[in-house]
Protein backbone atom coordinates (compact mmCIF):
# COMPACT_ATOMS: atom_id res chain seq x y z
CA UNK A 1 0.00 0.00 0.00
CA UNK A 2 3.11 2.38 0.55
CA UNK A 3 3.58 2.84 -3.16
CA UNK A 4 0.35 4.40 -4.04
CA UNK A 5 -0.47 8.01 -3.68
CA UNK A 6 -3.25 9.01 -1.60
CA UNK A 7 -4.99 10.21 -4.67
CA UNK A 8 -4.83 6.44 -6.28
CA UNK A 9 -5.54 5.16 -3.31
CA UNK A 10 -8.81 7.23 -3.29
CA UNK A 11 -9.50 6.19 -7.10
CA UNK A 12 -9.01 2.52 -6.26
CA UNK A 13 -11.65 2.75 -3.12
CA UNK A 14 -13.52 4.10 -5.04
CA UNK A 15 -13.22 1.88 -8.20
CA UNK A 16 -13.66 -1.08 -6.17
CA UNK A 17 -17.08 -0.25 -4.39
CA UNK A 18 -18.22 0.69 -8.10
CA UNK A 19 -17.41 -2.71 -8.81
CA UNK A 20 -18.55 -4.27 -5.91
CA UNK A 21 -15.24 -6.09 -5.15
CA UNK A 22 -14.48 -8.17 -2.39
CA UNK A 23 -15.60 -6.53 1.07
CA UNK A 24 -12.46 -7.53 2.96
CA UNK A 25 -10.53 -5.77 0.30
CA UNK A 26 -12.39 -2.30 0.14
CA UNK A 27 -12.10 -2.20 4.01
CA UNK A 28 -8.16 -3.23 3.47
CA UNK A 29 -8.32 0.41 1.66
CA UNK A 30 -10.51 1.89 3.60
CA UNK A 31 -8.31 1.57 6.65
CA UNK A 32 -5.32 2.38 4.97
CA UNK A 33 -7.03 5.84 4.00
CA UNK A 34 -7.64 6.19 7.89
CA UNK A 35 -4.21 5.57 8.60
CA UNK A 36 -2.87 8.10 6.66
CA UNK A 37 -5.80 10.28 7.63
CA UNK A 38 -7.36 11.12 4.35
CA UNK A 39 -10.61 12.19 4.85
CA UNK A 40 -12.80 9.32 4.27
CA UNK A 41 -16.29 11.16 5.00
CA UNK A 42 -15.95 13.59 1.63
CA UNK A 43 -15.24 10.20 -0.53
CA UNK A 44 -18.55 9.70 -3.09
CA UNK A 45 -19.22 6.39 -3.53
Amino acid sequence: MRYLSDQMLVEVYQRAVDLQLDNEFIQLLFEEMKRRAIATDRIVV
